[in-house]
């Protein structure tokens, strides 16, 4: 398969941006130890951390003894819990408060930001352990509808927490929103091959992501680990994937509609052109990612609302 040109398939803006991050978390970062990565992710996250909305709170707390933030604007009966991207070994609380703070003030819910613990020192199945006991604990402690939403590393794990739900809390998750999320699709189709080598995210680049999340060899035909290898996909809730055209993992927001669609369940798919994967953090240099923060706000408020 011809290699795409990014050259025409991203723009001015994108490309601009592109040349901004990696000024701090350069492309060859998976060559660097653990700790230099994170430093040089948590410089970057600073470089582009947006001013606060006007009248959004926040407060630092735990559920389920796991880290937390929250962000309120008002009284909400709707609580989004919030699972950041990083790959499962960077990121954390400081690096998607803007983007929290922002859909905070976008649709007037409340949100709950998850500090889930990161490779190596947790290994799977200790992240997931901590977003669903996270999850279990906002639930207890908030009576109204939960909308769960997270970008590639915390889009997973939103999608595992609503498989493992299912029988368990019932009729509580309004919806999900999974953001260029990785969900462990086949790996010989699609925009894997076709954007192998994509910036910001390569197919080598998620390899080693892998293997340091899982401790060695990732475990297989676990939901928890890769929502993609669950075997049933009834009952779960309506869901909203939006990936990135130019990103080895978009075809994975198309696989999981189209599983959840054939088990009868609600599910779309947007395929935002001329995107790269993390993009969110480019939505105040480029307009299409501008566009799509926007939609993503709508899904967010949508879902709340019971609004398919």
């Amino acid at each position: 398969m011809n290699q795409p040109d990014y050259g025409v398939l991203l723009d001015d803006e994108i490309w601009a941006y592109m040349r901004r991050s990696d000024e701090f978390y350069p492309p060859d970062a998976v060559g660097l130890t653990i700790e230099d990565q994170r430093a040089v992710y948590n410089k970057m996250s600073a470089a582009f951390h947006q001013t606060q909305p006007d009248g959004v709170q926040t407060w630092d707390v735990t559920f389920g003894g796991v880290p937390c933030r929250r962000y309120e604007v008002g009284t909400s009966d709707i609580t989004v819990v919030y699972y950041h991207g990083g790959g499962f070994v960077v990121g954390g609380l400081a690096s998607h408060d803007d983007v929290c703070a922002e859909i905070c003030a976008g649709t007037g819910y409340r949100v709950i930001s998850v500090d889930y613990g990161l490779a190596p020192e947790v290994i799977f199945p200790g992240c997931f352990n901590d977003a669903y006991g996270a999850f279990q604990a906002i639930a207890a402690e908030y009576a109204g509808g939960i909308v769960l939403v997270g970008d590639s590393a915390g889009g997973n794990l939103a999608a595992a927490v609503a498989h493992h739900a299912r029988g368990r809390i019932d009729g509580r998750i309004k919806g999900q929103v999974l953001i260029y999320p990785g969900l462990g699709g086949d790996p010989e189709q699609g925009s894997y091959v076709r954007h192998a080598n994509a910036p910001q995210l390569t197919v080598a680049d998620m390899a080693f992501y892998q293997q340091v999340r899982s401790g060695g060899e990732p475990p297989k035909g676990d939901p928890r680990y890769a929502p993609l290898h669950a075997t049933d996909f009834t009952g779960l809730p309506p869901s909203v994937m939006i990936t990135a055209e130019c990103d080895p993992l978009s075809s994975d927001g198309e696989a999981y509609r189209d599983a959840v669609l054939a088990a009868g369940g609600q599910a779309i798919w947007v395929e935002e052109p001329g995107l790269v994967h993390g993009y969110l953090r480019a939505r105040v240099m480029s307009q299409k990612a501008a566009v799509s923060f926007d939609r993503i706000l709508r899904a967010i408020s949508a879902l709340g609302a019971g609004d398919w």
